[in-house]
């Protein structure tokens, strides 16, 4: 199938994320009054810089005017300072995460935020500078994935897809490196932050790599990934708009449905969906 454009990506993860801002009272509880006014309503949102920061700024300045928004962008080159602003008030919202992490994190961490929409799938991916196919790996490799709990599981279960570990059944996407149940190419399997994978690629044989750090660090996902994680069953590979719990109950529901909506009315996702659960926004995603 032809790759889709990333503007017409954008088309459906704008619909998702105006409406996530708009109506999840994450900004605001004067929303409803700036709307009557007929002022914009200002939402700070932290994001990660790619895709996150450049799918918000497309939104900022062509479309969040029409929707009654005025959007602040605040960069985060981690995954940990997101969250504390967000829990802090210094943000309105966030959009870098997936909800297994946003759980992990309020749990670790004793903050009460909460998902208010899937927006698109980022999934992880195995890179090399030296390998161009998994059947090459030599023995002993070292082999780099993140160190937190949600992302590190993931990539342990994307190795043990192509076969180069197995992992206990009852480990699942928690899996952690005392869940490796065989390892038949002694793998040297090293955690590091997400954030230093890339850079640190150069001193390993394989890495696996969140989507928006491969981004960031000059890779496409869809052409230089040795091996892409599947979305199906797999709730860590979608990138969510989240905010703090104060959203009122009432509001919940209505919510969902706006926020999902569009998704499943739109034949663009319907492609999108089809092509192995790639993710494609912006440019950077497409070969």
């Amino acid at each position: 199938m032809k790759n889709l454009s990333w503007k017409s990506v954008l088309v459906v993860l704008v619909l998702v994320i105006i409406t996530s801002l708009a109506l999840s009272a994450c900004a605001s509880s004067s929303s409803t009054k700036a709307a009557e006014l007929g002022t914009l309503l200002k939402v700070k949102v932290g994001a990660s810089p790619v895709p996150h920061a450049e799918i918000l700024a497309y939104i900022r300045d062509n479309l969040a005017a029409a929707a009654g928004l005025e959007i602040e962008i605040v960069e985060f080159t981690d995954y940990v300072q997101p969250n504390l602003a967000l829990n802090d008030g210094l943000l309105d919202a966030n959009f870098f995460q997936h909800l297994p992490y946003l759980e992990d994190f309020n749990a670790e961490r004793g903050t009460d935020l909460v998902s208010v929409a899937n927006v698109h799938i980022e999934p992880l991916g195995i890179y090399s500078r030296t390998l161009k196919d998994l059947a090459a790996v030599p023995d002993g490799a070292v082999v780099l994935i993140p160190n937190d709990a949600t992302n590190g599981g993931r990539a342990l279960n994307l190795l043990a897809a192509n076969g180069l570990i197995t992992l206990k059944p009852e480990a699942g996407f928690k899996a952690t490196l005392d869940d490796v149940l065989t390892n038949p190419k002694n793998l040297k399997i090293t955690e590091l932050e997400a954030a230093q994978l890339v850079r640190s690629l150069e001193d390993a044989s394989l890495a696996v790599i969140n989507g928006n750090y491969a981004l960031e660090g000059g890779l496409t996902p869809a052409k230089d990934a040795l091996a892409l994680e599947s979305s199906q069953d797999n709730p860590s590979s979608r990138s969510s708009v989240s905010c703090r719990a104060d959203t009122p109950s009432t509001a919940m529901p209505k919510i969902r449905t706006a926020t999902t909506q569009p998704l499943r009315i739109t034949s663009t996702h319907r492609q999108l969906r089809s092509q192995s659960g790639r993710a494609r926004p912006p440019a950077a995603y497409s070969a």
